[in-house]
């Protein structure tokens, strides 16, 4: 049995996990700022990397004893090193060099972005490869295809704002609160998706997306027209946007010709997103359980296991890359080192 300890601090959630075996979760615990950060209508990068401070050594004790885990019951230690907030960062980097140091632990840093990824390896059935991955969160939206593990392709990227992120600044213009994501989908509910029509980049000739556009057409048109309706323009909204990350990654698929698509990232939790997915793609999907969408350690850790499987791990050198790219490491040397 191979336990991985993996630790997730890139934004305002503190998490801790054990994973055995690479999928099979013993504990999965995450700290949320969210009620602390929403009062700013955004999160605070010096407040969140205080509260990680604050949050996560009693977080590791709790994990532990939920998984009837001894540290020296570990195999390894994976630890999320960038993207993120630099602060935030540097307290789950910190605390997994030391408990490496002290255990003669391999630590394994993990790309916030694979291992986003990874929680759809979280499952009785692995995913088929080569797959193609579409990761859409606050800060991130990219279409990956993944030939095998720690072999990526990156195919396309947003060339401005994030979709998550797109989520929270419609959310902020239509008064709706934050997190976007969640306030956008619930007022969704109440809503028209077809009360009007906002324009879709979608970019034709590149797997790229934009959605700056959309934002700021929904800013004119909120500003611009008295007794609209929150919800109609929420809907609306959300529909836009589900139809773009679909259509696009659907268009690529049709060349590439994946086994399976996989969805990653806390926008993968959106319902209406999963749905039409369901609905319109001919090619198998994976829809990793919302909970594991959103920031969680258990991917990290198992993104960990496989990368310790195929013999790549980090040394005590390892910093932090908060501005790191997708699967962009530092420090993997191979090694023929057998897992515990």
């Amino acid at each position: 049995m191979t336990k991985i300890l993996g630790v997730e601090t890139s934004c305002d959630d503190t998490a801790v996990s054990i994973v055995e075996d690479g999928n099979r979760i013993l504990s999965n615990l995450v700290s949320s700022q969210v009620d602390i950060h929403a009062r700013y209508g955004g999160v605070i990068p010096e407040v969140a990397s205080r509260q990680h401070l604050l949050t996560i050594i009693p977080l590791l004790r709790q994990a532990l004893q939920e998984a009837n885990t001894d540290l020296k019951d570990l195999s390894a230690v994976a630890v999320t090193f960038g993207p993120g907030l630099a602060g935030s960062l540097l307290v789950g980097v910190s605390l997994a060099k030391s408990l490496c140091l002290a255990l003669d632990l391999p630590l394994v840093g993990i790309n916030h972005l694979e291992g986003h990824i990874y929680a759809n390896w979280l499952r009785e059935s692995s995913p088929l490869l080569p797959c193609l991955c579409l990761i859409v969160s606050g800060g991130h939206t990219e279409l990956v295809l993944m030939r095998g593990h720690g072999d990526f392709l990156l195919l396309g990227r947003t060339r401005d704002d994030a979709c998550g992120e797109a989520f929270d600044k419609v959310a902020r213009i239509l008064g709706l609160g934050y997190p976007g994501g969640p306030a956008i989908e619930r007022a969704a509910i109440r809503g028209d998706p077809s009360s009007f029509a906002l324009p879709h980049a979608l970019l034709r000739g590149s797997h790229d997306f934009s959605f700056s556009g959309l934002k700021t057409a929904v800013l004119h048109l909120w500003g611009g027209t008295e007794g609209l309706s929150p919800f109609d323009v929420a809907a609306s909204f959300q529909a836009t946007v589900v139809d773009i990350l679909v259509t696009k990654t659907l268009e690529a698929a049709k060349e590439i010709e994946p086994k399976q698509i996989l969805l990653a990232g806390g926008v993968a939790a959106n319902g209406s997103l999963r749905q039409e997915f369901m609905h319109r793609s001919k090619i198998p999907v994976c829809l990793p359980p919302p909970s594991l969408c959103t920031d969680n350690a258990a991917m990290i850790a198992c993104c960990g296991y496989f990368n310790l499987r195929e013999g790549r791990w980090s040394d005590l050198s390892l910093d932090i890359l908060p501005n790191a790219g997708f699967a962009e490491g530092v420090g993997f040397e191979p090694t023929t080192q057998l897992l515990k």
